[in-house]
């Protein structure tokens, strides 16, 4: 039955993807339409994040704020099908990286890093950083049910060199590539909601008492890798800009937690100057306290 499905509906996502952009946000904006007005996908989920982070907010600021969300949130999803067809120049003008010489400057330190993402503009273009420095990259994702689907997503991901690797495989990877002398750079999505018992910290993310993902910084300490955050914002349809705000140089001189506090205090700043670019629709909040 996976691959049937996958037989299926692998041609429309090719058709799409070879589309040209414009076109297809023709096509994200009718999408916008039926998630928001008809579907109203997740629409109380995305309004009640919003108030419970907000509260000083109006009515109207929520749902204009909402709309936002909704219309980039379209967006994302037909940029991530043109990822499996866009070619190494394009994604190059459309997102650029700014001060690199940060992670050169690591590099001659013989520092591997953690890079922290957050849900927040894109970070599904990000491969491309991949020919722009000297680290191995690699990619943290979790594993699809669908093994076609699962297949598909790697190869979208792993389209200008860098690796993705399973969440439930990446630590002995990199403990295996830093044995071999390798220096590694590692996308981790850092954002991510722990589940309930699995979690060691809480902390506030954005004034709200939730369970903290941990994980990079303990990772960061085991290692001794250098965690840095990447600070992605969207300057218009289609085009990003992205740089490096290096969090911990030397992981293990600082206490528990402060790393992770660190990153949240960055992707913070970034939601609260341009809130639409955060992905409201995912229950971020629902083990709060």
């Amino acid at each position: 039955m996976q691959r049937l499905v996958y037989i299926l509906v692998y041609p429309v996502i090719w058709f799409f993807s070879i589309l040209p952009l414009r076109l297809l946000y023709f096509f994200s904006d009718l999408l916008f339409f039926l998630m928001y007005y008809v579907l109203g996908y997740r629409k109380k989920v995305v309004r009640d994040n919003l108030k419970l982070v907000f509260p000083d907010k109006s009515e109207a600021e929520i749902k204009q704020i909402a709309r936002n969300f909704y219309r980039h949130l379209c967006d994302i999803i037909v940029e991530t099908l043109k990822n499996l067809s866009m070619s190494e120049k394009e994604a190059t003008k459309r997102y650029q990286f700014e001060n690199l010489e940060v992670l050169d400057a690591l590099y001659e330190k013989e520092k591997s890093i953690l890079l922290m993402c957050g849900h927040y503009a894109s970070w599904e273009w990000v491969g491309i950083l991949e020919g722009q420095n000297p680290y191995e990259g690699f990619a943290v994702y979790k594993k699809m049910d669908n093994a076609y689907f699962d297949r598909m997503v790697r190869k979208i991901r792993e389209r200008f060199g860098s690796m993705v690797i399973t969440n439930r495989k990446i630590v002995q990877t990199l403990y295996r590539k830093d044995k071999e002398g390798a220096r590694t750079m590692t996308l981790i999505l850092s954002d991510q909601t722990p589940k309930l018992g699995a979690f060691k910290h809480r902390d506030l993310f954005m004034g709200v008492d939730v369970p903290v993902f941990t994980g990079t910084e303990e990772l960061a300490k085991k290692l001794d890798f250098a965690t840095v955050y990447l600070k992605v914002d969207k300057l218009k349809r289609g085009y990003y800009k992205a740089s490096f705000v290096v969090l911990a140089e030397d992981p293990r001189t600082y206490p528990d937690y402060e790393i992770t506090r660190a990153f949240l205090d960055e992707i913070e700043k970034q939601i609260r100057e341009a809130p639409a670019y955060y992905l409201w629709s995912h229950k971020r909040w629902k083990h709060r306290n």
